[in-house]
């Protein structure tokens, strides 16, 4: 008898000892996932081709033009100009939805974020790094006080982190622009009709990288941001735990983490990151708030992280591709070609990762689920011998 149980038990073993390990599963999910990420785009190309075509438009001018582009300098500066907002907003984003959270208060919390930075930014005097250092300062900690009040809801009361970030949104618009109006708006400007702030002294400005094509010194602010994103979540022992609670509260509460406190933790985080979102216009280009200023920026993020995989790597190249298709866009109407064809291909991008996601994710659970009943099949194979 101890012989077909112990020719069973090898064969099991070599049978768990032949699945793949940990590393190698990694890197088929990040293959799997980023093929996923190419197709959606693949696929967002070819619909817009589609209605171009049906609208009379000629499909291969339009991208010929559009991705011809690439090589301008011009275009190129422009894209990572419009990329750097994108990264902090994905980044933001992602942190959240590392702890199973949708934060969708960006924009919120980014405009809160870019009044308070530029009041107190006016009201001091300090050397230029330290103004610089105040400024982002100031940004974060506005950000991450109005993305707190959100993960208060969640912990305290249960309020889910959507309806609670969205209503958030509105109360941010409207309270910043009620603050704004009645407050902060600078009286003695008379040049033209833009109604903003009082200005920004120079040393609170965020020096350029370069000069023409513009290039804001934000984009290094946003290449840190990435990188201690990286490292926080994946790195540290805090990361490993965000994101064993955003996988499994229940089985994370059983090792002695309190998902509460890291929902907390993830929504003070997530805030503070959004409110730099808007600093590369206030620091960069305008150096004082306006009504207008970031429009969009925090929405942008959402569908910049979900393409990225929510991964630092991930959002790099996405938030490229979706500043690319905004820098280039405008050569499209020299063409007589609509260049809100782009903003179109955008939502279908996001739209198609989302698909696509979700049916990969369905197929690796069943993946799964098939293996693990097959090796529970020999090993009841095997008590069964003895």
């Amino acid at each position: 008898m101890n012989q077909p149980l112990d020719e069973s038990l090898e064969k099991l073993t070599k049978t768990i000892a032949s699945t793949p390990k940990v590393g190698s599963g990694r890197f088929q999910r990040m293959a799997v996932t980023s093929a996923s990420s190419l197709f959606a785009v693949f696929v967002a190309l070819a619909i817009c081709a589609v209605l171009l075509w049906v609208t009379d438009k000629d499909w291969v001018k339009a991208y010929s033009t559009l991705f011809g582009a690439v090589t301008e300098e011009r275009v190129l500066y422009d894209t990572l100009q419009r990329a750097t907002p994108l990264f902090i907003s994905a980044a933001a984003v992602s942190i959240g939805f590392k702890m199973n959270l949708f934060n969708i208060g960006v924009e919120g919390q980014m405009r809160v974020a870019l009044l308070a930075t530029a009041v107190a930014g006016a009201a001091v005097r300090l050397p230029a790094v330290l103004h610089v250092a105040f400024c982002l300062a100031v940004a974060m900690i506005a950000g991450a006080l109005w993305g707190g009040i959100a993960g208060f809801l969640k912990v305290k009361r249960g309020v889910n982190e959507v309806i609670s970030t969205i209503m958030l949104n509105f109360i941010a618009l409207s309270l910043v622009a009620w603050a704004f109006d009645d407050f902060f708006r600078d009286e003695s400007n008379t040049e033209g009709v833009l109604v903003k702030t009082k200005e920004l002294p120079s040393t609170a400005w965020m020096p350029d990288l370069v000069d023409k094509p513009k290039l804001g010194g934000t984009l290094i602010v946003a290449l840190v941001v990435l990188l201690l994103f990286w490292v926080l979540v994946w790195k540290t022992k805090f990361g490993f735990r965000l994101r064993a609670s955003g996988g499994n509260a229940g089985a994370a509460r059983a090792t002695g983490v309190n998902p509460g406190r890291m929902i907390a933790i993830s929504m003070l985080i997530s805030g503070a990151l959004a409110g730099l979102v808007g600093m590369n216009r206030l620091m960069g280009d305008v150096h004082a708030y306006q009504n207008n200023l970031g429009e969009q920026q925090g929405f942008n993020g959402i569908s910049v992280a979900l393409l990225g995989q929510k991964h630092p790597v991930g959002i790099l190249f996405s938030g490229l591709l979706f500043g690319f298709l905004s820098a280039a866009s405008g050569k499209l109407q020299l063409e007589d070609i609509p260049k809100e064809i782009v903003t179109i291909m955008q939502g279908i991008i996001v739209l198609a990762v989302v698909i696509i996601n979700g049916v990969i994710q369905r197929w690796d659970e069943r993946r799964i689920q098939r293996k693990a009943a097959a090796q529970l099949e020999q090993l009841a194979a095997a008590e069964a011998v003895a």
